[in-house]
């Protein structure tokens, strides 16, 4: 908007008041999405985007100074459409190198094309990553060695969730799983070993934002606030300390370890004598896989008593190791892992829960919508399976039916676009006897032509209760 009235930079600006003063209290008063204007979706924010990073620009003016205002599908536009210029450059760029070779465009090198073995899929992944390093603003196609297939998207969304899922096992020992949380973190056992899976999860993380796929990974709120901290990588400055949140709070804590957040909390508000009563040292300790890990806070913490007047410099302390330096070096391997894709100044406008949002999807479901874009083979709606479906997805609790959409999709998740950038299909089969089947790769889901609702459920609920982890077919 080159040449627009006054009041609507004043009115922004005062909105930019109320949303920083928001943001000072944790949790911020006033939701995110109270201050979206779904009215700019309509507006050219791609050039509203060129605007704003162009120093040239004459207007003044651009809604990207505000970037509060604009929706989480509007700033998925910008960032699509940054990225598809990425891509279509990074594209022109290989072409022109291959006719100055005077050789044949061979088009498989406008795609980022990973060869992997199922049974090696982590070692071999590292390798193709690694070896297409300036490659990942490319088209990512997928192929799985010795076995047919064209990739549409399917083997793609199927690399990403085997690898994922291999990725965060707790045999692998990359991350641990807190259950009152239900968020995975950092292992403390692997501060210096494994960087370059934990780079490889940053890229994937990236290539999904990139190619427009949702992950199922559970990453607490901290750790998007961390790929933020800063936004955009330094240049020309490998060494500079990235993923490190200052002054870290309670509040932070409590979605990576509840229970160690409670305690803290307990500490500040102890009305007794801290040091006769408690008898703590400035040192931390952490259990993690039935092993425990202890580290001085300070030099000689383990002398020094924490007393009712140092308690606060304790808990600073505290919470600076367990959320910055206990894990720093393999989150700077995520942190580049996922820029070396996501580079782009776009990551400005977002906030870490709409960075969450991107890589997982969006929380809140609406079986209605769900509905409304589903396609059927072998059914049509007015069937009395499919009625009986519905009405048994809509009888569902909220954790029900986010059980039921990740056995489906393989995420209890919906696109940040919502569904109507969703594909969803289910086809017939007549074998009663038979459970539900789901092809998460491709939103599918095979339903057999059950006698009654009764029925239904029950295998629908068998179904979904014998599926582990990503629930993959």
């Amino acid at each position: 908007m080159s040449k627009c009235q006054w009041w609507i930079p004043s009115c922004c600006k005062v909105l930019a008041l109320l949303n920083a003063t928001s943001n000072l209290m944790e949790p911020p008063k006033i939701l995110h999405t109270d201050f979206y204007n779904e009215i700019l979706d309509n507006v050219d924010l791609l050039q509203e985007y060129k605007n704003w990073q162009n120093p040239e620009y004459q207007g003044g003016f651009s809604f990207c100074q505000y970037p509060f205002l604009i929706t989480i599908s509007g700033k998925r536009t910008i960032l699509q459409k940054d990225s598809e210029t990425q891509m279509i450059q990074q594209a022109e760029k290989t072409i022109k190198a291959v006719v100055q070779q005077r050789q044949k465009v061979d088009m498989d090198n406008l795609f980022l094309n990973l060869n992997v073995r199922r049974k090696h899929i982590v070692s071999d992944s590292l390798v193709e990553i690694a070896k297409h390093k300036f490659d990942l603003k490319k088209k990512l196609k997928v192929t799985f060695v010795g076995e047919p297939g064209l990739d549409l998207g399917g083997l793609t969304k199927e690399w990403f969730l085997i690898l994922l899922r291999d990725l965060f096992r707790p045999e692998y020992g990359m991350f641990v799983y807190t259950k009152s949380a239900d968020t995975y973190w950092f292992s403390l056992h692997n501060r210096d070993a494994k960087l370059k899976e934990f780079n490889l999860i940053g890229v994937l993380m990236g290539l999904a934002v990139y190619n427009g796929i949702n992950l199922d990974i559970r990453l607490p709120f901290i750790a998007y606030k961390k790929l933020l901290s800063p936004a955009v990588v330094p240049c020309n400055n490998p060494n500079a300390t990235v993923g490190v949140i200052p002054k870290p709070s309670i509040y932070d804590l409590e979605s990576v370890m509840p229970d160690v957040a409670h305690s803290l909390k307990e500490l500040l508000e102890y009305d007794g004598d801290v040091e006769e009563d408690l008898c703590l040292t400035f040192q931390a300790s952490i259990g993690q896989n039935q092993r425990m890990i202890t580290e001085e806070l300070v030099k000689g913490g383990a002398e020094m008593a924490v007393t009712n007047e140092n308690r606060q410099g304790y808990v600073d302390l505290y919470l600076d190791w367990i959320l910055n330096k206990s894990i720093y070096l393999v989150f700077r391997a995520f942190y580049h892992g996922f820029h070396s894709v996501c580079a782009s100044n776009a990551l400005l406008t977002l906030k870490p829960v709409e960075v969450e949002v991107l890589v997982c999807g969006c929380p809140n479901i609406e079986i209605d919508k769900l509905e409304r874009v589903c396609r059927y083979d072998g059914y049509n709606q007015r069937d009395q399976n499919i009625k009986d479906f519905w009405e048994i997805l809509y009888r569902l609790n909220e954790k029900g039916q986010k059980s039921l959409l990740r056995f489906i999709t393989g995420s209890d998740r919906i696109p940040a676009g919502g569904f109507k950038d969703m594909t969803f299909k289910i086809s017939r089969v007549n074998n009663p006897q038979m459970l539900p089947v789901a092809h998460t790769c491709f939103n599918h889901l095979v339903l057999p032509a059950y006698n009654n609702k009764k029925v239904m459920q029950q295998k629908l609920l068998m179904a979904i209760s014998n599926t582990e982890g990503f629930g993959l077919e």
